[in-house]
C-alpha cells in the first residue's frame, strides 16, 4: 500500500507535461522535442511500476484462479472419465446379466415344455390303460350278456314256438315243440 502514493508522486509532474505539449501541435511525433525523452523515461518508468504492481498482486491471484479452475476441470475430467468407465463397466454387466437370464429363461421354458410333454404321454398312456381295461370289461359283459342270451334263446325259442303251436293248432304238446326246438337249433 505504500507504493500507490509513490506512484501519485510520480504521475503528478507528468500532468502538467501535456499542457505545453498541446500546444505545439502533437508533440508525440515530434521525436526533436525534449519532452519526448522524459515522456518515454516516465512510460517506461509507469509501465514497469504497472507491471510490478500487477505481478505482485493481481496477476499472482488471476493465475491461482486460472490453475484451480485447470485443476477443477481436469478433476471433474477424470471423475467423468470414472464415471463413463464404471458405466461402461455396468451397461457390460447388465448385458450380461441380461443374456444369462435369456438363456436361463429359454432352458426353464424347455425343461418346462418337456416336463409337460412328458406329463402328457404318460397321462396319455395311463388313459390308454385305462380304456383297454374298460373296452376288455365291456367285451367281457358283452361275452357274458351273449351267452347269458345264447343260453336263455332255446328256452325263448321254446316258448315263443309252443305259443305259435297253441295260437295255429289250439294245442299244447310241450314235449314235442322242446324236442323240435333241440333238433333245429343243433
Amino acid at each position: 500500500m505504500h507504493r500507490t502514493p509513490r506512484l501519485f508522486l510520480f504521475a503528478a509532474p507528468l500532468a502538467a507535461v501535456p499542457g505545453r505539449a498541446v500546444a505545439a501541435g502533437m508533440p508525440q511525433l515530434n521525436v526533436h522535442d525534449p519532452l519526448l525523452i522524459g515522456q518515454v523515461a516516465w512510460g517506461a518508468v509507469i509501465f514497469a511500476g504497472f507491471y510490478v504492481v500487477l505481478s505482485r498482486s493481481a496477476l499472482p491471484r488471476i493465475e491461482r484462479v486460472l490453475s484451480n479452475r485447470r485443476t477443477r476441470i481436469q478433476n471433474d475430467l477424470d471423475i467423468a472419465r470414472r464415471a463413463k468407465a464404471e458405466s461402461d463397466r455396468a451397461s457390460a454387466e447388465l448385458l450380461s446379466t441380461r443374456h444369462e437370464a435369456a438363456a436361463q429363461a429359454r432352458a426353464n421354458v424347455e425343461r418346462i415344455q418337456n416336463e409337460a410333454r412328458l406329463s402328457a404321454e404318460t397321462h396319455a398312456r395311463e388313459t390308454a390303460k385305462r380304456l383297454e381295461a374298460e373296452v376288455a370289461n365291456a367285451e367281457a359283459r358283452i361275452a357274458q350278456s351273449r351267452e347269458q342270451a345264447l343260453s336263455s334263446l332255446p328256452a325263448i325259442a321254446t316258448g315263443t314256438a309252443q305259443n305259435l303251436v297253441s295260437r295255429l293248432i289250439g294245442e299244447q304238446d310241450e314235449q314235442t315243440v322242446a324236442s323240435a326246438v333241440k333238433r333245429a337249433s343243433a
